[in-house]
């Protein structure tokens, strides 16, 4: 009976600690995977938002051009305006994004500095501070690419 006793004892005794094992490794297993879902959502987020930044910075100029081609008021200036506000709006929104996936407070400074120097560049008053402003947004925005990228490196 001894021995029964100590094969059943040593039974249980392995169950539960196979079962520590097993627990642990399936945290770990769960981990690591929603670290990898958040890095690929980083990922995702981080290049809309840039893509975005980009087409924005690209609106700004475009309606600077045509605004100082062709007058405030003319349709093509007018056109040029209405893109501009439709693509500020989406690069708010992959802002919103960003904040919302990224825990790092520098690289969230930084994509709001990027969207704040792009959404000013309209306002240049010459091609000279024109062309600065679109230096400043295109740097601002490798500063935010630089301060992301190790989280999802």
């Amino acid at each position: 009976m001894d021995t029964a006793l100590i094969a059943v004892l040593g039974t249980l005794l392995g169950a539960v600690v196979t079962h520590f094992f097993q627990a642990r490794s399936t945290e770990r297993a769960a981990a690591l995977a929603r670290d990898e879902q958040l890095r690929q959502e980083r990922i995702s987020t981080y290049s809309a938002f840039a893509g975005a930044v980009i087409e924005y910075r690209r609106s700004q100029n475009d309606r600077w051009f045509r605004t100082m081609d062709a007058g405030r008021h003319a349709p093509e200036a007018e056109e040029s305006r209405f893109e501009s506000y439709r693509l500020r709006t989406a690069a708010r929104q992959a802002l919103f994004r960003v904040q919302l996936v990224s825990d790092d407070l520098r690289a969230r400074e930084l994509a709001d500095a990027a969207f704040e120097v792009t959404n000013c560049m309209h306002e240049a008053r010459d091609g000279e501070d024109r062309a600065r402003r679109s230096e400043q947004a295109r740097q601002a925005l490798e500063e935010f690419i630089e301060a992301a990228a190790p989280s999802v490196r």
